[in-house]
């Protein structure tokens, strides 16, 4: 165990016993009558307005991926690391419309989760749950890239040890995480986003404004980026985009967009809100967070220019990239502003972290405990349910670090995104048609998922020599279709996510003409068109709490 920076443990751990009992007092915020429904435990009531909506939402959204990985892509990458800027510009006016109609026919219905829609819009349990699943699948390393967002911020205050005593810390914050959700459910995280973005807005404006004068200004700062990607072999970093990642950074651009909200944890922070109203003016005022990203992503920069380096992972023996921005802190920071930032970080990875594992908790005791294990659940049962799964959940995040070990933590979150897209046919197009046949969008999935499932498994990490799910850009000669090279000998790099969802579209397209040429029965619609448009206040408006 290294020397303990004390002044920073303190003041860590002081905002972390803060959240701590913000978590336990959460159970009585804004309570309804009972937390043994999972429109209550597990959707807040539905009934968060616009402030806690915001905050809710953007503490979703803007996590330890936005704090750590972002700054350490553009670290050791360079200009790659901002396609998440165009990213979440895209994504908003992209949902807008979709989340609007996907919140008011789970209303009328009674929806907790994506793939209930999915059930009700097509009658087909199969279908449903394979949305389930792939949620649950694509949210496990999105928690993980949250827990390597945490421990890089207890590695830089000395627990860099290796073995358990090294990853005892990160064991005890997440045990705390998971008992306070799983008495307080969503409205926990709810309300420790607020806490979590005030501190993060202090931080980075403290940050922007300090280092660039610690450093000489942003001319030096991105000269000496510019220097060192001009001494490295590799030749897709630099301050620039060149040839082979162009295509890349674009497709990894509108990937992510779609991708976005069809995140479990995205559409439990939407369906959360009271009304169609309260999202129209968060999704109008979220790219504000966009902002921040930018300012966030520069001090990837920032770090090169201060001549920041990478604490070696005592488990591993490796520089541990994921410790670039708290390392800046540390080092150029006085150790009380320094505890400031590294609670904002930590807990900007603690609040996602609860959402996510709420939402996978509600996908699976909807989706699969109720439909195949329990159909005679009562919502009480349901609630018990899933506050289990929300501890249990904890532990496959853990899993993807062991088994996934990305060049960059971000490619945690990009692996999650190539699965979660595979959902877009059944989840997002539905909201406007049943064009697509059920079996049609079944088979898609199964193309897509195992075709971009093998695509990545083939993506070594140079960094560690590792041969599989080394990140998830492919090289376009590497693109293989039943032996077929198309683009034989290209560099051309391309996100693995939209080569997928290209292949499932195309299968559930020629699947459903074949299906309807054959009159396949295409399951029972149980929405109407009027459920679409829904808002509060109407008439005959489902009641929260309700008997499902």
């Amino acid at each position: 165990m290294n020397d303990l920076h004390w002044p920073e443990l303190i003041i860590f751990g002081l905002l972390f016993l803060l959240v701590t009992v913000l978590g336990f007092v959460a159970s009585r915020w804004k309570a309804g009558s009972t937390l043994d429904h999972l429109d209550e435990w597990g959707l807040g009531g539905r009934k968060f307005g616009s402030w806690i909506t915001w905050f809710l939402i953007g503490g979703d959204l803007y996590t330890a991926y936005t704090f750590v990985a972002v700054p350490a892509l553009l670290f050791g990458a360079g200009a790659m690391g901002f396609f998440a800027m165009p990213y979440t510009i895209i994504a908003y006016p992209l949902v807008f419309l979709p989340l609007l109609r996907l919140w008011s026919v789970s209303r009328a219905r009674g929806y907790v989760t994506p793939a209930d829609f999915v059930r009700g819009r097509y009658g087909s349990p199969v279908l449903a749950t394979l949305v389930a699943v792939t949620g649950i699948v694509a949210t496990m390393p999105y928690i993980a890239l949250q827990l390597v967002g945490l421990e890089a911020v207890l590695r830089t205050m000395g627990f860099n040890a290796g073995g358990f005593l090294g990853h005892l810390p990160l064991l005890i914050a997440f045990v705390i995480l998971a008992i306070y959700t799983y008495q307080s459910g969503l409205r926990a995280p709810a309300l420790i986003a607020f806490v979590k973005d005030l501190l993060i807005y202090v931080v980075i404006l403290v940050a922007v404004l300090y280092l660039p004068a610690k450093l000489g200004g942003w001319g030096e700062i991105f000269s000496a980026a510019e220097a060192k990607f001009a001494e490295t072999e590799s030749p897709n970093d630099g301050l620039l985009l060149n040839a082979n990642n162009q295509l890349q950074y674009a497709t990894l651009a509108f990937g992510s967009a779609l991708a976005l909200f069809l995140y479990p944890h995205a559409a439990t922070g939407v369906l959360a809100s009271r009304g169609r109203n309260v999202l129209k003016r968060n999704m109008s005022a979220l790219p504000a967070y966009s902002v921040l990203l930018g300012l966030l992503a520069l001090l990837g920069f920032a770090a090169i220019a201060a001549g920041t380096e990478a604490l070696t992972n005592q488990a591993t023996g490796r520089p541990d990239t994921n410790t670039i921005v708290p390392k800046l802190f540390d080092d150029l920071f006085p150790s009380w502003f320094a505890g400031i930032a590294f609670s904002a970080i930590g807990i900007g990875a603690l609040v996602p972290a609860a959402i996510m594992s709420i939402a996978a908790a509600n996908l699976w005791t909807r989706n699969i405990y109720k439909e195949f294990l329990r159909r005679d659940a009562t919502p009480a049962d349901e609630a018990r349910q899933a506050k289990l799964a929300s501890l249990v959940v904890k532990f496959g995040a853990v899993a993807c670090i062991l088994f996934i070990d990305p060049q960059f933590s971000i490619d945690l979150q990009l692996i999650g995104g190539v699965v979660i897209l595979q959902t877009l046919p059944s989840v997002a197009i539905a909201l406007y048609t049943r064009w697509f046949h059920r079996w049609g969008l079944i088979a898609g999935w199964f193309v897509g998922m195992f075709w971009g499932l093998l695509l990545l498994y083939n993506i070594p990490n140079p960094a560690t020599g590792k041969p599989h799910f080394g990140g998830s850009a492919l090289a376009l000669d590497k693109l293989n279709i039943l032996g077929w090279q198309p683009f034989a000998g290209s560099q051309v790099q391309i996100y693995v996510g939209i080569v997928a969802l290209v292949a499932n579209l195309l299968v559930a397209a020629v699947v459903t003409v074949v299906a309807r040429r054959l009159r396949v029965f295409n399951g029972t619609d149980d929405t109407d068109p009027g459920d679409y448009h829904v808002d509060e206040g109407d008439k005959n408006l489902r009641p929260v709490g309700a008997q499902h």
